[in-house]
């Protein structure tokens, strides 16, 4: 389920990438956190809770929102810009 709908930057190019195996597309200006949350209803679930998060200060100081790309690389969403072709994968569950 899809929680955020964009109203804004609707015209910026597409940018194709990959989430939890699932093709999906942000715009060109994009976060990784942005894109996640067009596109799913979380960016991960808690590893303590269970429980659906989806980012928590929006710029890089809270630990809240890490992912791992497709190379292994761990990254905040909030402050990763997008790239065409990326592999996000945001662990068991976070993506549906």
């Amino acid at each position: 389920m899809q929680l955020f709908h964009r109203i804004a930057r609707q015209d910026h190019a597409p940018v194709p990438f990959t989430l939890d195996g699932r093709s999906c597309v942000g715009r060109e200006g994009d976060t990784l956190l942005t894109a996640i949350l067009n596109a799913a209803s979380a960016v991960r679930v808690s590893e303590f809770s269970g429980n659906p998060r989806a980012g928590f200060c929006q710029m890089g100081a809270c630990q809240d929102c890490w992912v791992t790309l497709g190379t292994g690389e761990r990254v905040r969403a909030c402050t990763t810009p997008l790239v065409a072709g990326m592999e996000i994968l945001t662990g068991k569950g976070a993506a549906s």
